[in-house]
C-alpha cells in the first residue's frame, strides 16, 4: 500500500521547465486535497520521475508499490499527463476544477493499492484549443495578474489530455506563446497568420498588402516568424489569406480566377515550407481549408502536399459543412473525399463562435452533443484523425461542451447518453438527478432559425437581430427589409421580418421560462447552488431575458405601426429592461476570483443592445410626446380629472425617459 500525503516528495530525472511547472501544480493539488499529517504516524511514499526512452512519445507507465511510486516517460508531456492522472484518480481533481469552482474535501492521506497504470494513445495526434475571441479573459485578472488566467486555461487543456494551443490571435499569440512552450504545449497558428508571423499591415500599415508588389517584405516577415519560434514545438501553419481574415483577392484585383488564386497560394506554401526547413529539422506542417480555401481545393485549383495536415472547419455551429458567408449558405460538405482520406487531415471545430448572426459566444453551443459526437466520429471515418483544434473562446461558458469534445479527442468517441450524468457527478458534489436533465434539455430549448439541426439560435441571434432592426428603425426606413437579416429571413419588408423574429422570440421565451422553473425546482433540492447559478442557471436566465426583450421589441413596433407611440415607448422600455437584466445576471455571477470576468462582453455586447433600445425610446417619445414632453407625463401621473385640464403644463420637472418608463411600469402593475 502506497501512502500519498502532504509530505510526499517528487524526485525527477527530467528537469525541463514544463516538468518543473507540472511538479509545482501537483504540490498545489496536494495542498488543496490533503491536510497536515503532523499528528498521524504514517510512512509516506515518494514519487520518482524516470526517463525511459522506450516509452512512446507523450505516454507514461506508473508503477506503484508499498513505498515508491515511479513514473516512466520519454518526454515532458508524458510526465505531465502522469502527474495529472494521479491528481485526477487519487486526489479527485477534475479537469475544470478551477473553472467550475470544484469543492475539494481535505483528508490526511490517501492509500493507493499496488498496481501499474499505463496510458493509452489519444485518438488524435494533435489536439487542443484555439483561444479565440477571448475578450473576457483578456480583460480579467487573477491575483492582479493578466497572465494567470492564461495559465489556468492551459492547465485545463493539459488536464484534458490536450497537447496543442493557438494562444489567441494577433498580439496575444506572441505574448503567450512562451507560456505555452513553458507548459509543454505545441504551438500552432491562426489561419490568417501563416507561420505565426506578424501580419503585413501590422508591420507596414501604409502599404498595399499585395504579394506581387512586396514579395520580399512578406518573405522577411515569414523568416522572422520562423526564427522567433525555431526553438519551440510548432505545427507550422502555411497558406495565404488576406489581411483581416478574408480572401487576399478582395484587395488585389489581379487575381480574378480560381486558377490564378490557387496557383499563388500553392507557390507561397512551398516557399513557406522551404523557409521553415532551413531552421527546423523534421517540421510538421498544416493548412486551413477554411472559407474560400475549401472551394479552391475541392475544385482542384489548389494543390497541397500530402504530408501537410489539411484542416477542415465546421460551419461555426458544429456541422462539418462550409461556413455561411453573409446570406450564402452552400452547405457544401467540409470533409476530405474518399480517395483523399489517407492523406493527413484535421478539424477546426467550434465550441464557441462569433459571426454577428446567430452564434453562441457568451453561452454554450445551442446544438446537441449527439450532433457534435456524430460529426466528429464521421470525420474520423473519413480519415480526419491527425489534428483537432477547438475554438474554446473564454472557456468558462463552454466547459460542458469542451470536456465532451476532449473525451472524443482522447477516446475517439463520446457516450453522449451518459455524459450529462457523468459531468454533473464530477462537479456538483455528486448530485445529478435533476441537474443533468437541465443540461440534457439545453439544446432542445433553442429555436431553429433554419431547417437544419445545427441551426440553433445562440446569444448573438437575439442581440444582433434586435440591433439590426433598431438601427434601420432609427434610420426611418421601416419599409425596406433589413438586408443584414436575409441570411435567416427572406421576408420582403421590415414588418414581416419583425413578425418572423417575434415568432422565434415567442417560441424561445416559452421554452426558457419553462426551464427556468425547472431550474428553480432543482436548485431547492441541491447543495451546489452557487455552481448551478454560475453555469446552466445563468445561461437559461440570459436566454429567457433575451427572448423577452426581443419579443417586447417586436410588440413595440406593432404599436408604432398603429401610431400608438406611447405604448411603443413602453414596450421598448420593457425590451431595454430585459436586456439590462441579462447583462446584470452576468455581473451578479462575478464573485470571488470571478470579479470582473464578464465586464468586457464586447462581442455579443448585451449592454449595447439595451443602450440602443434606450436611444430608440427617445426617438419614439419625440414623435409622440414632443416637442414639449409633458402630455405623456400627465397621462401617467395625473388623476383622470386633472389630465385634460391644462391651466399649467406641468407641476414638476419633466421626467427622463427612464423615469417615465418606471412610472408607466408602476401604473401597469396596478391595473
Amino acid at each position: 500500500m502506497f501512502i500519498l500525503s502532504s509530505d510526499t516528495k517528487i524526485h525527477s530525472e527530467l528537469n525541463t521547465k514544463p516538468i518543473q511547472l507540472a511538479i509545482q501544480r501537483f504540490y498545489r493539488d496536494l495542498e488543496l486535497t490533503l491536510s497536515t499529517t503532523q499528528d498521524i504516524v504514517i510512512t509516506t511514499g515518494d514519487i520518482y520521475l524516470k526517463h525511459n526512452s522506450n516509452v512512446q512519445e507523450e505516454a507514461y507507465i506508473i508503477d506503484i508499490d508499498h513505498d515508491t511510486l515511479s513514473i516512466q516517460a520519454s518526454d515532458s508531456l508524458g510526465c505531465i499527463y502522469a502527474l495529472n492522472e494521479l491528481s485526477y484518480t487519487f486526489l479527485g481533481i477534475q479537469p475544470f476544477w478551477f473553472w467550475n469552482d470544484q469543492v475539494l474535501q481535505q483528508v490526511p492521506y490517501i492509500e493507493i493499492e499496488t498496481s501499474t497504470i499505463e496510458s493509452t494513445p489519444a485518438a488524435y495526434r494533435y489536439r487542443g484549443w484555439f483561444v479565440n475571441d477571448e475578450v473576457l479573459i483578456n480583460h480579467w485578472t487573477l491575483n492582479g495578474s493578466t497572465e494567470e488566467p492564461w495559465v489556468m486555461v492551459m492547465e485545463a487543456l493539459l488536464r484534458l489530455g490536450g497537447n496543442m494551443v493557438i494562444p489567441d490571435t494577433d498580439h496575444n499569440s506572441k505574448k503567450y506563446s512562451e507560456l505555452a512552450t513553458d507548459m509543454g504545449l505545441w504551438i500552432t497558428h491562426h489561419h490568417a497568420e501563416p507561420l505565426g508571423a506578424d501580419m503585413f499591415l501590422r508591420a507596414y500599415p501604409d502599404l498595399n498588402p499585395s504579394f506581387d508588389e512586396h514579395p520580399d517584405l512578406f518573405r522577411a516577415l515569414w523568416e522572422q516568424g520562423v526564427q522567433k519560434q525555431a526553438d519551440k514545438k510548432v505545427i507550422w501553419n502555411i497558406g495565404f489569406r488576406g489581411q483581416g481574415d478574408r480572401p487576399f483577392w478582395l484587395d488585389d484585383e489581379r487575381y480574378e480566377t480560381d486558377e490564378s488564386r490557387g496557383r499563388l497560394i500553392a507557390s507561397i506554401m512551398e516557399e513557406q515550407r522551404t523557409i521553415v526547413r532551413k531552421s527546423v529539422d523534421n517540421p510538421v506542417f498544416c493548412t486551413n481549408l477554411y472559407g474560400e480555401m475549401v472551394d479552391l481545393y475541392q475544385k482542384g485549383y489548389l494543390t497541397i502536399p500530402e504530408d501537410t495536415i489539411k484542416i477542415w472547419g465546421d460551419n461555426g455551429y458544429g456541422k462539418m459543412v462550409a461556413r455561411r458567408q453573409h446570406a450564402v449558405d452552400s452547405r457544401t460538405e467540409a470533409l476530405p473525399a474518399e480517395d483523399k482520406k489517407h492523406d493527413s487531415h484535421g478539424v477546426y471545430y467550434h465550441a464557441s463562435f462569433y459571426d454577428l448572426q446567430a452564434a453562441s459566444h457568451m453561452t454554450m453551443l445551442p446544438n446537441s452533443l449527439t450532433m457534435v459526437r456524430d460529426e466528429l466520429v464521421h470525420a474520423q471515418e473519413r480519415g480526419v484523425n491527425d489534428f483537432l483544434i477547438v475554438n474554446c473562446s473564454n472557456v468558462k461558458p463552454h466547459v460542458y461542451v469542451l470536456q465532451a469534445i476532449a473525451e472524443i479527442w482522447s477516446n475517439g468517441d463520446l457516450d453522449h447518453s451518459t455524459y450529462p450524468e457523468r459531468y454533473v457527478s464530477a462537479y456538483y458534489e455528486g448530485e445529478h438527478q435533476g441537474i443533468a436533465e437541465l443540461y440534457r434539455k439545453y439544446a432542445d430549448c433553442a429555436p431553429r432559425y433554419g431547417k437544419h439541426a445545427d441551426e440553433g439560435c445562440g446569444d448573438q441571434f437575439y442581440n444582433y437581430s434586435t440591433r439590426q432592426f433598431v438601427s434601420q428603425w432609427l434610420k426611418a426606413d421601416t419599409l425596406s427589409p433589413v438586408q443584414g437579416m436575409n441570411w435567416a429571413c427572406d421576408e420582403d419588408n421590415f414588418a414581416k421580418q419583425i413578425q418572423w423574429y417575434a415568432g422565434k422570440c415567442r417560441e424561445a421565451l416559452e421554452s426558457y421560462r419553462r426551464m427556468l422553473r425547472k431550474t428553480a425546482d432543482v436548485r431547492n433540492e441541491i447543495t451546489a447552488k452557487v455552481l448551478l447559478d454560475d453555469s446552466i442557471g445563468l445561461q437559461y436566465q440570459m436566454y429567457a431575458d433575451f427572448a423577452e426583450g426581443g419579443l417586447a421589441f417586436c410588440e413595440a413596433y406593432t404599436h408604432y405601426e398603429q401610431q400608438d407611440y406611447m405604448n411603443a415607448f413602453y414596450q421598448l422600455g420593457r425590451a431595454r429592461e430585459a436586456y439590462e437584466s441579462a447583462h446584470q445576471s452576468m455581473i451578479d455571477r462575478e464573485h470571488g476570483k470571478w470579479q470582473g470576468f464578464y465586464q468586457n462582453d464586447c462581442l455579443t455586447d448585451v449592454k449595447q443592445t439595451a443602450y440602443w433600445l434606450g436611444i430608440l425610446m427617445g426617438v419614439v417619445r419625440n414623435i409622440g410626446d414632443g416637442p414639449h414632453f409633458f402630455m405623456w407625463q400627465r397621462e401617467v401621473l395625473y388623476a383622470p380629472e386633472d389630465k385634460k385640464v391644462i391651466l399649467i403644463t406641468n407641476f414638476e420637472n419633466h421626467l427622463t425617459n427612464e423615469e417615465l418608463y418606471e412610472a408607466m411600469k408602476k401604473k401597469h402593475s396596478n391595473i
